[in-house]
């Protein structure tokens, strides 16, 4: 096995990265893909990022209570004036599994990067279990990450109070709506839901992001929150779940399948609201997504000694699962073809946009969101298809997917996973004003930049 194109690497994240040496077919597949994605994180130098709204001296300890998160519609930016340079190194989690033809692990690396690791830490990931006892996960605090040097005070997962890496999680954002998806197929898998009966969402209480009743089937719903991201959809799903009692099982489901940091706790069963209390790692995102993409065989082993398989969902239910992730509408953090042809941001991974959204000019609309940018042209250059899930709130810059490589292209299939603090709140210097009336950009480029990379690395996996 070999290793190439890091040279090229380089020259995409338009920074200085240091090859890889090659190895012989018995070095370790996994060591060097960690290297080189830790190299491409490194090479994003974020530090040159500017915060919106940087963090007052006065700050105080984090509030007892939370301040809740949506992703809703994007607000007006702040002037760059009005912001100063990121004052440390951002949290960042880069989990990746290399596939093979068949859809089975061969390789998996994460690395994470914080102001205790400035230059990046692999994170130990065993071949079996696909897991690690490493990693002291917290959970995420705006406040804490500003006052705090990055650090967290309150563990995700008890017993890992001596594991050499300490790291907070960044909010999953819109990234959540996977473990939705995957609790709401468990139910119909069960039998217990039908993804083409109808839900009448009627929440007892109110929430304004949540929306007023309505009914629906759960196919809809869930083409919604997938698709478009809608969070009323989202709302309706998650009070579906209290409504059958599933919540609870849903989260042991995620420990018994050794996806232990998955979770979603805390919402509210009246509306399906609140979600803060959401909390995802990149290597289980990145599982749960193997999960869903299927392949023959054991994909892995818990620390239990389940075996876990493509089975865990059914055949019918990842079918779906993945025909909506592939329908993603909205293309801009790792992949930005739906504004194709601009100068900024620039093209991330080089995925076929879905033609669900495509209009008759070329131009993606998507519910509200108008792109405006013909992307006829990048299609034609497209390598790969995105099958993804992307998210956003003023801390949080987060996309997790499957990439598999489109006919007569470089060869690469594998699922990626980033979850950052720099949401819509941190801008690149040089950012230009979007144009009027179209959808604004809402995260730095780096990502983008950082997209490319990976799936420049994985082009190159021979």
């Amino acid at each position: 096995m070999r290793l190439i194109g890091i040279a090229a690497v380089a020259a995409l994240v338009t920074a200085t990265v240091t090859p890889v040496a090659a190895a012989d077919a018995s070095g370790d597949r996994a060591a060097r893909l960690a290297e080189a994605i830790r190299q491409a994180v490194v090479a994003q130098d974020f530090k040159d990022v500017i915060d919106l709204t940087p963090p007052e001296p006065s700050l105080a300890a984090r509030s007892a209570e939370p301040v809740e998160k949506y992703d809703g519609v994007p607000t007006p930016r702040l002037a760059l004036a009005a912001g100063k340079p990121l004052h440390q190194t951002p949290n960042l989690d880069v989990a990746v599994i290399e596939l093979d033809g068949a859809g089975r692990p061969r390789a998996m690396a994460d690395v994470l990067l914080s102001p205790q690791y400035p230059t990046g830490v692999v994170v130990p990931v065993n071949r079996r279990t696909l897991s690690t006892d490493q990693v002291r996960y917290r959970w995420w605090d705006d406040t804490e990450w500003d006052v705090n040097g990055g650090r967290g005070t309150r563990d995700v997962l008890a017993g890992r109070e001596d594991a050499p890496i300490d790291f907070s999680s960044p909010y999953p954002a819109s990234v959540l709506k996977l473990m939705v998806g995957f609790g709401v197929l468990r139910l119909v898998d069960q039998g217990r839901v039908s993804l083409d009966g109808e839900y009448v969402y009627d929440p007892t209480v109110p929430r304004p992001a949540c929306g007023g009743k309505q009914t629906k089937t759960v196919r809809q719903f869930f083409d919604e929150m997938i698709t478009r991201s809608q969070n009323e959809s989202t709302c309706a799903l998650i009070k579906m779940i209290h409504d059958l009692k599933a919540m609870d099982e849903l989260n042991q489901s995620f420990v018994d399948l050794g996806l232990p940091t998955l979770m979603i706790t805390g919402t509210l069963p009246e509306n399906g609201g609140r979600w803060i209390g959401s909390n995802m790692s990149g290597i289980d995102t990145a599982k749960l997504l193997l999960l869903v993409n299927g392949g023959p065989g054991v994909l892995w082993t818990t620390d239990s000694g389940r075996r876990v398989t493509a089975g865990a969902l059914s055949r019918s239910s990842r079918q779906f699962f993945l025909k909506t992730l592939g329908d993603q509408g909205h293309n801009e953090m790792l992949s930005t073809t739906n504004w194709c042809g601009r100068d900024y941001p620039v093209q991330g991974i080089p995925q076929k946009t879905p033609a669900r959204w495509v209009q008759p000019d070329g131009t993606v609309t998507v519910g509200d969101a108008v792109y405006g940018q013909d992307v006829r042209p990048c299609d034609a250059r497209a390598e790969v298809t995105y099958a993804h899930k992307n998210g956003w709130v003023d801390t949080t810059g987060s996309d997790a997917g499957i990439v598999k490589s489109l006919r007569g292209k470089d060869g690469r299939n594998y699922v990626v996973v980033v979850f950052c603090n720099l949401g819509t709140d941190y801008v690149d210097s040089y950012r230009p004003a979007d144009p009027p009336g179209v959808f604004p950009v809402l995260y730095t480029e780096k990502y983008a930049k950082l997209g490319k990379a990976i799936d420049g690395i994985m082009a190159g996996m021979r």
